[in-house]
């Protein structure tokens, strides 16, 4: 293995914005906290990129962090874009509110994307989906307040009828219906993951879609050329690397949620291209509460052995 692509240490995002897990202040960054970190690992990729960081007397310049994490974001959104995302969240989440509406819950639903960056599923979702006809409103919540103004300009910009908060989303004020995210959970390893599902189990919580890279043995060398003609900063291409291999498999993520929300049954869906053994890239974590569940298996239909075994 690849010291850049160890599962075991963070990606560089995780660690170049901090805040304070209660009051949400931003916390000063020390650059060699950083070196030390990935000088564990022999990560050589990772000390390049973050001795190529700004710093102002050994702490990262925050500003410069925030145009860095933007640039980043902006170039996921190109990829979130051609991977047409917003039409594969789409066409998970509409059989899940249908199969809510159907169990009898007719008020607003409130979908929260969890981490959701600078929001390109909800404000795709806002644009293409008639809130309307469905009653729904979507939130995104993240904890940088950075990219949350970024958010909420471009959905300004556009026109859109979404709203993006900085916050915990399984905080009481901030509670939803459907809770979903993307390329956020393999971001919680080991007892952080199962904390992080646990959290799910709130009363007003009917459903969860979690989408993200799935593991492959190819993955990480498919997504090292990808990230190397399309990224343009160094972070971005060391991360999109790692992100495949610290990528969650299914029977992980299924104990994880099984363990953790019990309230929920969870499968997963979309794990195959078509009937061929051949993974696709993207995989999703689903919970809903039991009673939803021979709901989904009929709007979705013949697709619904895509999901697995929901238990």
């Amino acid at each position: 293995m690849f010291p850049a692509w160890n599962p075991a240490q963070p990606e560089i995002t995780d660690l170049i914005v901090q805040h304070d897990p209660h009051t949400l202040q931003r916390l000063l960054v020390r650059k060699q906290d950083l070196l030390e970190a990935y000088s564990r690992f022999h990560n050589r990729k990772a000390l390049r990129a973050i001795l190529a960081l700004p710093e102002n007397a050994g702490y990262l310049d925050a500003r410069e962090i925030d145009v860095l994490l933007l640039t980043v974001h902006w170039e996921m959104q190109r990829l979130a874009e051609e991977f047409h995302h917003g039409h594969r969240v789409w066409e998970l989440l509409r059989p899940v509110v249908a199969s809510i509406r159907q169990a009898g819950i007719r008020e607003t639903l409130r979908i929260i994307d969890v981490g959701c960056g600078i929001g390109y599923t909800m404000r795709w979702l806002a644009a293409n989906i008639p809130l309307a006809d469905h009653n729904m409103e979507f939130i995104g919540i993240d904890l940088n307040a950075t990219l949350i103004a970024e958010a909420n300009r471009l959905a300004s910009a556009e026109g859109l009828p979404c709203q993006f908060l900085q916050g915990d989303a399984f905080s009481p004020e901030h509670s939803g219906h459907v809770l979903l995210s993307t390329g956020v959970i393999h971001h919680f390893r080991g007892n952080a993951l199962l904390e992080f599902l646990c959290q799910h189990d709130q009363p007003s919580t009917q459903a969860f879609l979690h989408f993200d890279f799935q593991p492959w043995f190819l993955a990480p060398f498919g997504s090292f050329f990808f990230h190397y003609l399309r990224m343009r900063t160094a972070v971005a291409r060391h991360d999109g690397v790692l992100s495949t291999s610290r990528a969650h498999d299914a029977r992980t993520l299924l104990e994880a949620a099984r363990t953790s929300a019990p309230g929920f049954a969870a499968g997963i869906y979309g794990a195959k291209i078509w009937s061929t053994p051949i993974p696709r890239v993207f995989h999703t974590l689903v919970g809903l509460r039991h009673k939803l569940v021979p709901e989904l298996r009929r709007h979705l239909g013949r697709y619904a052995t895509r999901l697995g075994e929901l238990q």
